[in-house]
C-alpha cells in the first residue's frame, strides 16, 4: 500500500461530511483516485505522497494517453486529483500543491441537445390524456420543462415543496442544498389538475404521502421511469434527436438566455454552483444567433462569405 491509500479514507469523509457529496459523487471521485493510486503502486512502490511532483502527475497523463483513455475520461481524472490535492494542502499533509500547474487535455466543448419550443409541444400533444397516468405525465414534462429541474430532483419533490400563491417551488439539488424556483403558470396549471383529478383520488403508500408524483400503485417514481416516459414520447412525436429528461433542462436555460435573462439569475434558478458551469448556455445562444443570421440574412450564404 502506497502513502496515497492511507489518504483516501480521511478523503471519503470530508467529502460525506463536510462538503455533503452524495455516494455517487464520491465513489466516482475515488474510483478516479484509485487508477492513480494503482499507477503509482506499479512505477513507484515506495515514492511517498510528499516526493509526488509535477514531473509523476504529468508521467501519469502520458499513461493514461498510451492507455488509450479518451481525452475527456483524462480530463476528469485530472479534475478528480486537483480536488484530492486540495484537501491535501487545506489538511496540511502537503505544503504545496503539485497539481497546480498539471494541464489537463483540451477538449472541444460539447453543447447538449436542446429542443425548440415547436418541439416541445409536439412532445406534450404526444402524450396521451385518455390514460389515467396522462395528465400526470403532462405535469411532469411541464414542470421539467418550466423549471428546469434535474431528474433526481423531480422525483423528490413534495407537496410541502410547492408555494402556489408565492408561485416558487423549494427544490433540492446536488449535495441537498435547496433553492427556490419560480414555478410557472402553465407548470402550475397541470400540477394543480393532475393533483385534484389524478393523486387526490388514489391510494397512496405510506412512504410516498408527501411525494408530489407517484404511480399507478401510489409509490413514488424512479429516474427510470422518467427516463423511459421521456424515450416514449419522444418516439411517438417522431423526434430524431437523441433527447433524455436532462435536454428539458438544457433547453430551460437555453431559452432563458435567448430571452435576454440574466446570467446569474440562470445560473441561481439550475443551482449551479460555478457561473462557469452556467456560461455554456451563452454558447448556445451565440450558436444559435449565427445559425439565424445565415438563414436569414441576404448577404451571410457562404458564396458572400
Amino acid at each position: 500500500m502506497n502513502s496515497l491509500t492511507g489518504h483516501l479514507i480521511e478523503y471519503r469523509n470530508y467529502l460525506q461530511l463536510e462538503k455533503n457529496m452524495s455516494a455517487n459523487t464520491i465513489e466516482g471521485y475515488l474510483s478516479d483516485l484509485h487508477r492513480f493510486s494503482d499507477y503509482l503502486a506499479l512505477v513507484s512502490p515506495n515514492l511517498a505522497l510528499e516526493a509526488v511532483g509535477l514531473s509523476q502527475l504529468r508521467n501519469y497523463l502520458t499513461w493514461l494517453h498510451e492507455l488509450g483513455i479518451a481525452p475527456r475520461t483524462q480530463a476528469r481524472y485530472v479534475s478528480s486529483l486537483k480536488a484530492f490535492y486540495r484537501f491535501l494542502e487545506y489538511s496540511e499533509v502537503l505544503p504545496e500543491n503539485p497539481t497546480l500547474l498539471l494541464e489537463a487535455p483540451k477538449l472541444g466543448r460539447k453543447l447538449p441537445e436542446v429542443l425548440s419550443l415547436e418541439e416541445i409541444d409536439r412532445l406534450v400533444q404526444a402524450i396521451d390524456l385518455s390514460k389515467p397516468e396522462g395528465h400526470r405525465n403532462k405535469a411532469i414534462i411541464e414542470t421539467l420543462y418550466g423549471c428546469g429541474l434535474r431528474v433526481s430532483e423531480l422525483i423528490n419533490l413534495r407537496l410541502t415543496d410547492l408555494f402556489e400563491k408565492e408561485e416558487f417551488i423549494r427544490v433540492r439539488g446536488k449535495g441537498n442544498k435547496e433553492r427556490l424556483v419560480p414555478l410557472g403558470r402553465i407548470a402550475q396549471r397541470e400540477i394543480n389538475y393532475y393533483r385534484q383529478h389524478y393523486r387526490n383520488h388514489a391510494a397512496i403508500h405510506p412512504s410516498a404521502q408527501n411525494i408530489l408524483f407517484i404511480n399507478r400503485r401510489g409509490k413514488g417514481l424512479t429516474r427510470v421511469m422518467i427516463f423511459t416516459l421521456v424515450k416514449e414520447l419522444a418516439h411517438t412525436a417522431g423526434l430524431k434527436k437523441k433527447i433524455s429528461p436532462h435536454t428539458f433542462r438544457h433547453s430551460f436555460a437555453t431559452h432563458l438566455v435567448e430571452g435576454g435573462a440574466d446570467l446569474r439569475a440562470v445560473q441561481e434558478m439550475l443551482g449551479h454552483e460555478s457561473i462557469l458551469t452556467t456560461e455554456i448556455y451563452t454558447h448556445l445562444d451565440q450558436s444559435f444567433l449565427r445559425k439565424t443570421l445565415l438563414q436569414h440574412h441576404p448577404r451571410a450564404s457562404k458564396n458572400n462569405f
